[in-house]
């Protein structure tokens, strides 16, 4: 019993630290990032399994860790505002052409970021190219090219 409650523990421990990461950490992922992640993974299989490394133990830890993700996404189904706390939003980082400064901080998103999205996404050189563009909840980089009429 032991076990599943450190397991319990454990992931909404790990849910709040990437939650107030910000979405970036996990969708876009740098060779520091990774090596980061290793290190966690190392310190979170110490903190799970304590002095117990049998199979048995190993697979109930999965097995708690999995069913708590699958409590939660049906939580999130019947709770929008549940939702909004776990996943976030959307945030909107250039507004029909507008740089928000104040949201690219926040989000700690660059210039540069954007633009990586706009050529992947649109083939898109410049940022005069781009009417919006938005930091989607799963950490990646919407672009909406500008349509010029003329």
């Amino acid at each position: 019993m032991e076990s599943v409650a450190r397991g319990i523990a454990v992931y909404f421990v790990l849910l709040i630290v990437l939650r107030l990461s910000g979405r970036r950490t996990v969708g876009q992922m740098t060779p520091f990032d990774f090596v980061l992640l290793l290190i966690i993974a190392e310190t979170t299989q110490q903190a799970l399994l304590g002095d117990d490394f049998s199979i048995v133990n190993a697979t109930l830890l999965i097995l708690t860790l999995f069913s708590v993700d699958i409590v939660l996404s049906y939580f999130k189904q019947w709770s929008p505002k549940l939702a909004l706390v776990l996943d976030g939003t959307p945030t909107v980082l250039i507004a029909d052409g507008e740089i928000d400064d104040h949201a690219l901080r926040r989000a700690r998103v660059s210039i540069d970021d954007i633009l990586v999205a706009a050529r992947e996404q649109q083939g898109l050189a410049r940022l005069e190219e781009i009417k919006f563009a938005v930091l989607e909840a799963d950490g990646g980089i919407s672009i909406i090219p500008r349509r010029d009429t003329a």
